[in-house]
């Protein structure tokens, strides 16, 4: 009999299985990887990591791969309102009796070995995958990549996106150190993709040391603007007048281009006829990333929640400047830098909309005002008890011209996406 029948009671055991609830390394996960023989797929596989724009990168790979015909399946975390959001396969979640089959493989096949939550996660997915007669999966580190769990795979084509500062107590202190623990998804004699124009140097010492093959922004391969397009260039390889990618902002053009070397060096094994890349391009999409609620006042949804990611959202405000007020709600967890972030983001925000987030991890509105201080309190601060409060009075506030943004957390924006769909 398995252990459980519903997806939630597997989730919740899940989490109280293993003693910490993020615990980086191989060792474990790979053994019972091997024992369920998942350890060399017969698909090709393409392994993402960074800081910010992983989501994007992988959403922009899966969109034209699959519009050239490619059976393509995505492993990606956190998700946003169901845990099935984690795994695609050929465009469409798994749903829940697939999941409960795949944790109970998993289970049989680990014996007495304890998973963390996310290992259980990861194996389950592989497991599906095996099953699915892919031609490709593409694969989100969930942190760092030297020992995140998705790195027992050897991937064909690595992508590191953009290097911020996060998750320091695990990752390091600086870009140097968090850069070397990305480049942990390099692979010797295989493709290593840094689509940061500025990467740290560990990660080009780090793909020089396993003999991977670099390619960077100027080194491999570039992209400039054209309007209303844009070009992009290697030595074997030049697209011109190039679409957009249907995500908004500028910075997307970054992460597309990093997309496009990855395929380009797995061409001779998955050919792209150009209509495909364009077909991906215009019609990529992904929820909470940047994501546009039209209106008589628009909403604007972002998960970004480290300084990095809060630079690429003001420069999309500063693309869509509006003659109204900004209005951010505002969330956060208490271990990101939330001093950095806010500090960043003020001269954009002429009200504040403070929300408390459940769980241990949540700050308090009352915590998050205390970062909300000096230079930053020119603007009013209010403070509420939870994402959909902070929502309805920021709407109820706002007049035809007015913006309302919402960031700060994968939570704040799953709460409020639960919000506007009423």
């Amino acid at each position: 009999m398995p252990r459980f029948s519903t997806l939630t009671d597997w989730l919740a055991w899940q989490e109280t299985l293993h003693p910490r609830k993020i615990d980086l390394g191989l060792e474990r996960v790979a053994r019972v990887a091997g024992r369920m023989q998942l350890l060399t797929p017969a698909h090709g596989v393409i392994s993402v990591a960074g800081t910010n724009g992983k989501g994007s990168s992988v959403a922009m790979l899966e969109s034209i791969l699959s519009s050239a015909g490619y059976r393509v399946a995505c492993y990606t975390s956190p998700h946003l309102l169901h845990y099935n959001e984690r795994i695609r396969i050929a465009g469409k979640t798994v749903d829940d009796a697939a999941l409960c089959a795949a944790f109970e493989s998993v289970d049989q096949a680990r014996g007495d070995t304890s998973l963390s939550y996310f290992e259980f996660g990861t194996l389950a997915a592989f497991s599906l995958f095996s099953q699915a007669h892919l031609d490709i999966a593409i694969l989100e580190v969930g942190m760092g990549g030297r020992l995140d769990a998705v790195n027992i795979l050897d991937a064909d084509a690595a992508l590191v996106t953009s290097i911020d500062i996060d998750h320091s107590a695990w990752l390091g202190k600086d870009r140097e150190a968090i850069g070397r623990e990305k480049a942990g998804i390099f692979r010797a004699g295989r493709p290593a993709v840094c689509s940061d124009p500025e990467p740290p140097a560990s990660l080009h010492r780090q793909a020089q040391a396993v003999s991977a093959r670099w390619y960077a922004p100027g080194c491999g391969f570039d992209w400039t603007t054209a309007e209303p397009g844009w070009n992009w260039q290697s030595p074997g390889k030049v697209y011109r007048d190039l679409p957009l990618p249907a995500l908004p902002g500028k910075h997307q053009l970054q992460n597309a281009a990093g997309v496009l070397m990855v395929l380009e060096v797995l061409a001779t094994r998955f050919p792209l006829p150009r209509p495909a890349i364009e077909r991906g391009l215009l019609t990529v999409t992904l929820a909470g990333r940047c994501q546009l609620i039209p209106g008589a006042v628009e909403t604007l949804l972002d998960v970004a929640h480290n300084p990095g990611s809060a630079e690429k959202l003001v420069q999309l405000l500063r693309q869509r400047d509006v003659r109204g007020r900004t209005r951010m709600v505002l969330g956060m967890l208490a271990d990101k830098d939330v001093a950095a972030f806010t500090a960043i983001l003020h001269p954009e925000v002429d009200d504040w909309y403070l929300a408390t987030l459940p769980g241990d991890r949540g700050l308090t509105a009352e915590q998050l005002q205390q970062f909300i201080s000096g230079e930053v309190s020119r603007a009013p601060v209010r403070r509420f008890q939870d994402v959909a409060t902070a929502c309805t009075r920021a709407h109820a506030d706002a007049k035809d011209g007015d913006r309302v943004v919402v960031c700060g957390s994968f939570v704040t924006v799953a709460e409020a996406l639960v919000w506007c769909n009423g």
